[in-house]
């Protein structure tokens, strides 16, 4: 099965927590801090892979999950960090962040790699909040928090020429001819019913072709095949359109022909931009010259080269590749154009507000929150006073009881932080 889109969910491992822990030696009466740092959570990173095609896996499975990192340990021991779970996918995939819809990156080499989700960070242990004044930290920092991330995968294949035409014109016999491939090839209409690609060899050079399921009228629109293949097209430097000017199947070749491009206009003007060769295909079987003559006229008119062949007979073909190639040779000097806006990653995993304590009211209860403050808290040992003390002073420095006080909080008023409440006092 060809499958060209996925949608899943990564989540990153969460950072290990920091270790409380006091040395315990023979004849030290009074050992000092020495717990050790939790481990970093894994991250979760796609990787492109060759040997990989498809995007079938993400088919079946939709949630992916890294190693969470170990916690600290005594005698000032790290906690094992958590695993990085590497996704392979196949070249030409584009990983974008399903809410913004920005691309996180575009992997189109073997070996390129993006993280999607960052591990958490470990904690530290007490060892690290020792000082003058507090000699026997009975607290740690808790590990980083894993990230949640809903990614859409999307898999355009990487060819420098797109076969494009209506069903049953001979786009994969034309393949197969010319490349190593081999495709389904049938007189039926929609034979083929995923991209094929080929390499053609050509003298000391070769480039590759993709061979895109039959448009149709409305394929921008997603009728018949539509939308699910037009987009591999969309990384090809140039385009050659195929016609079948036999007129076995009684079809007008100019209306076929305006038909196709009309499709790809409306789908990508700037794939419409790309440079397009006319390939006159089924010569070897013309049923009416003078439709087949007018056609060439109009075509050469508007500024096309036209290249008459016979896939199936071999005839033509040399021509059309040597065309084909010189023009693959110019483009490939030309900078590769990129409209994408880039998800900035950082930035999406800092909060701005890390640092501040926001204030909020629900109903008679008051609500603190915040990046630190949360991390804080999560570190507290609410059995020793000097724990208590660590977070008290950091939300007294912060401004939050004056701003407290200023919202007329009273004795006995509920404070909540995450989902403890606590009863206020002055």
């Amino acid at each position: 099965m060809f499958i060209d889109k996925a949608k899943i969910t990564v989540i990153s491992g969460k950072g290990g927590n920091g270790c409380v822990s006091f040395r315990r030696e023979p004849f030290v009466p009074d050992g000092g801090p020495d717990g050790g740092d939790g481990g970093r959570g894994g991250s979760v990173i796609f990787e492109a892979d060759e040997n990989f095609h498809t995007l079938m896996d993400f088919h079946y499975r939709v949630k992916y999950q890294a190693e969470n990192g170990e916690d600290g340990m005594r005698r000032k021991k790290y906690g094992k960090s958590g695993k990085d779970l590497v996704l392979k996918v196949p070249p030409g995939t584009m990983v974008f962040d399903q809410e913004t819809g920005h691309l996180i990156k575009d992997l189109k080499a073997h070996g390129d790699r993006c993280t999607a989700a960052k591990g958490g960070k470990g904690g530290k242990g007490n060892v690290h909040f020792k000082n003058s004044v507090r000699q026997a930290p009975n607290f740690a920092e808790a590990g980083g928090k894993a990230i949640s991330r809903t990614v859409i995968l999307e898999l355009k294949m990487i060819a420098d020429v797109g076969l494009m035409g209506f069903p049953n014109v001979g786009k994969s016999t034309l393949l197969a001819a010319v490349t190593g491939a081999r495709p389904k090839i049938a007189n039926y209409h929609f034979t083929t019913l995923t991209p094929n690609l080929g390499v053609v060899q050509m003298y000391d050079d070769s480039f590759i072709m993709a061979d895109i399921p039959g448009i149709i009228e409305g394929a921008h629109e997603g009728q018949g095949l539509g939308l699910d293949f037009l987009r591999h097209i969309e990384r090809t430097k140039m385009l050659v359109h195929v016609v079948d000017v036999s007129g076995a199947e009684g079809r007008d070749f100019i209306e076929d022909f305006e038909k196709i491009n009309a499709e790809i206009r409306e789908y990508s003007p700037k794939l419409a931009q790309r440079p397009q060769i006319v390939a006159a295909n089924k010569i070897d079987n013309i049923l009416y010259p003078e439709k087949y003559e007018e056609f060439l006229a109009y075509v050469k008119e508007k500024g096309y080269e036209v290249y008459p062949i016979s896939a199936a007979g071999r005839q033509g073909l040399e021509e059309l590749l040597n065309a084909v190639m010189k023009k693959v040779t110019e483009l490939r000097e030309l900078p590769e154009e990129d409209d994408y806006i880039y998800f900035d990653m950082d930035a999406a995993d800092e909060d701005p507000d890390y640092r501040e304590i926001r204030i909020t009211k629900d109903n008679d209860v008051y609500v603190l929150s915040g990046g630190q403050l949360e991390k804080i808290f999560d570190s507290t040992n609410f059995n020793d006073m000097e724990s208590l003390r660590y977070l008290y002073r950091y939300i007294e420095e912060k401004g939050a009881m004056d701003r407290l006080r200023e919202m007329g909080i009273q004795d006995e008023d509920i404070v909540r932080i995450k989902n403890f409440e606590f009863e206020y006092y002055e």
